[in-house]
């Protein structure tokens, strides 16, 4: 019945909109995400055109982003909730949307004119290069609806709200012309490495297309900047030199193109928006040292203008790779359900938007590419850099993308606890409180996860090793490894007092899941050591794993054998099994049938109607350990219950932020995280 309810409740709210949207509508709809400070979002709640509202970045900040067309002379908008004074224009009748892993696309219909509006943002995992590039596409066609030549002229612009979280900053820009018209916006007084309500404080924003004959330009105040267009279809190519605030006459960067006679599809106009910064992260490294490192693109091209160009030119390979992408993903997911793959496409862009590929420079000022590390950082519940238990939920997409990225993810964390600067027993929480500055915490004083952060280690060096044949990280940091596996051996099997991931819930003493993670992380220390050669270390430590799992057992079941319990002696107590999920991904079969059967059987009987809670403390629960906890579930029935809860929720109307994983199952309402990239914990399905 509950699963009624949340359908009939999904199927009223999807036929309340204007538009048809597949695979649905989602909370907010990815524009332009490729990195965290260039992640720009169409904002929905019950459902919003693309000119129905402004494009914010993740926090819901305006990030100004305007579109109009003229057809026949007439103005319609298509992008963005401009007012200009003045200016008669119509707005273009939205009527349908779809998103893939990569892509978001609208249709609009201007008059006897239909207008395509597509917003790519590549997903290049396998290319370092390209997946390095902070820039995204936008892409325009037109097409006439009747039959007959109509007279079609394309205008965009966005504003300087891209390169500042404080509007009240003074901006300069200059406009460079060529093959490329390319408009640079940046702060007068940057702050190098600091942000303002997340937004990064240096670099520039950049906004380009190619150029032709019939390309156009202007900057100045947005009002004057787009009544111009409104009213002759063309740009002045004049560059406005009055630099001032952001919020000051709203400076605008447009764009023009004119078509010409559309009667059949036209070419599409492209558009590269993005934010380029330079260096991305101070890393720490011996002796309290800072290490600049540089977004790994520098090492192919000399200058923004070079790439920009190139990111234009290559738009249609880029296109190419990402549909085929968008395929292969669609294929998997579906394999599962169509629910499942509309989840799972929903998640790829904001779970890759968090990461940033860097390489260093050698003595001799070349580019070090063999020194490759890639930075996350912790949107919207943190700021903090490569945070352990946030690259774990999100480690089944980096698996499914390439698992090197999650190498060269782990490589930061483990290179500065072996410098020794580190001084707990237990693996570090996160690399740095504030990104992008990844200093350590030589005072140990990181919010403490110690059997959590130690399991999630182990867990994800052995996965990728596993995926891989890449023992690399094993051999060079196996001290660690072992340090780490003997705090484990002292505190997993009857954990302290402490927080695990779900730090919100608080803290509390004999957690029955964060136990399972601390066991199959020693089990996974004894994998690591049997991939060495070392015998007598893994023999050891299966024993110590599996006697934990026999004596966990007498723990961890509730009175009535119905459930596991949420801690030590709670047989009221219950909570999503979550980490049980590692012992399938690696493969150990280190906990019996037995317990997946009665955990199946047990979360039947305490579903609500947007799925299940976390635990029995509160009613909200997490998209990401719900989704982990589907993968084991060992009958489809019990499976399908947590898809479709995700899935509605994704769907409900509810919520206008880029996707939260933290929501209510009464009635859906998120909880306030937002953007984060745990949801790459969606893909846990196709990583098995």
């Amino acid at each position: 019945m509950l699963r009624l309810i949340s359908f009939l409740f999904f199927f009223a709210y999807v036929q309340a909109l204007d538009w048809t949207a597949t695979p649905f509508n989602p909370p907010s709809i990815p524009l332009a995400v490729r990195t965290p400070y260039l992640s720009a979002w169409l904002p929905q709640g019950s459902g919003a055109a693309l000119n129905d509202v402004w494009p914010t970045f993740w926090t819901g900040s305006v990030l100004g982003w305007a579109g109009f067309v003229k057809v026949d002379g007439t103005a319609y908008s298509f992008l963005g909730s401009a007012n200009v004074p003045g200016a008669t224009f119509q707005k273009a009748a939205q009527t349908s949307f779809i998103f893939t892993s990569t892509q978001s696309t609208f249709v609009l219909v201007a008059g006897p004119v239909q207008l395509t509006v597509s917003f790519l943002s590549p997903v290049d995992a396998t290319d370092l290069v390209k997946q390095s590039i902070p820039l995204a596409y936008m892409t325009v066609s037109a097409a006439s609806t009747d039959g007959a030549e109509h007279s079609v002229r394309v205008y965009t612009d966005i504003s300087a709200e891209w390169v500042s979280g404080d509007t009240s900053l003074t901006v300069n820009w200059t406009t460079s012309t060529g093959n490329v018209v390319a408009h640079q916006v940046q702060l007068t007084d940057p702050s190098v490495l600091s942000e303002v309500n997340d937004h990064t404080q240096y670099g520039s924003a950049f906004y380009s297309t190619i150029s032709t004959d019939r390309t156009t330009y202007q900057t100045g105040a947005d009002v004057m900047v787009r009544a111009q267009f409104i009213s002759n279809g063309v740009l002045p190519n004049t560059q406005d030199t009055d630099f001032r605030a952001v919020s000051d006459n709203w400076p605008v960067f447009a764009l023009a193109s004119d078509l010409g006679s559309v009667s059949s599809s036209t070419d599409s106009l492209i558009f590269a928006v993005g934010h380029i910064r330079d260096p991305a992260i101070s890393y720490i490294i011996a002796n309290n040292g800072h290490q600049a490192r540089s977004l790994y693109f520098w090492s192919q091209y000399s200058d923004a203008a070079s790439l920009i160009e190139s990111f234009l030119q290559g738009y249609p390979d880029a296109h190419s790779q990402a549909s085929a992408f968008d395929s292969q993903v669609e294929s998997d997911a579906y394999a599962i359900s169509e629910d499942y793959a509309g989840v799972v496409a929903l998640s790829i862009r904001q779970a890759m938007g968090s990461m940033e590929v860097t390489i260093s420079k050698s003595t001799d000022g070349s580019w070090n590419t063999d020194d490759v590390l890639v930075f996350m950082k912790e949107i919207s519940s943190d700021g903090n850099v490569n945070t352990v238990d946030v690259i774990f939920p999100a480690w089944p997409v980096l698996l499914y993308t390439n698992p090197t990225l999650g190498k060269h993810l782990l490589e930061p964390l483990f290179r500065y606890q072996a410098t020794g600067q580190y001084p707990n027993a237990w693996s570090i929480h996160d690399i740095g409180s504030s990104y992008p500055k990844a200093y350590g915490h030589n005072d140990g004083g990181d919010e403490a996860m110690p059997v959590e952060e130690s399991g999630n280690m182990l867990i994800m060096s052995l996965s990728y090793a596993q995926r891989t044949g890449d023992n690399t990280h094993l051999t060079t940091y196996f001290d660690l490894l072992d340090q780490w596996t003997q705090f484990l051996i002292t505190d997993a099997l009857i954990p302290a007092n402490q927080i695990s991931t779900d730090d919100f819930a608080g803290s509390l003493a004999n957690q029955t899941n964060l136990a399972i993670k601390g066991i199959i992380g020693i089990r996974a220390m004894a994998e690591i050591a049997s991939l060495l050669g070392n015998t007598a270390k893994s023999d050891n430590y299966t024993s110590i794993a599996e006697s934990y799992v026999t004596r966990w057992q007498t723990l961890a079941v509730s009175d009535s054998g119905e459930h596991l319990t949420l801690s030590y002696g709670n047989s009221s107590s219950w909570g999503l099994s979550y980490n049980l999920y590692a012992d399938k991904l690696l493969g150990l079969n280190l906990f019996p049938t037995s317990v997946y059967e009665t955990q199946t059987a047990w979360y039947k009987t305490v579903t609500e109607p947007f799925g299940i809670p976390l635990d029995t403390r509160h009613t909200y629960t997490k998209s990401d350990w719900e989704i982990w906890t589907s993968a084991f579930m060992t009958d489809n029935e019990t499976r399908d219950i947590f898809i479709l809860a995700v899935r509605n929720w994704a769907s409900d109307g509810r919520s206008s932020q880029p996707l939260g994983d933290w929501y209510e199952t009464l009635n859906g309402n998120p909880e306030g995280f937002r953007a984060r990239p745990v949801v790459g914990g969606h893909l846990a399905f196709l990583v098995l």
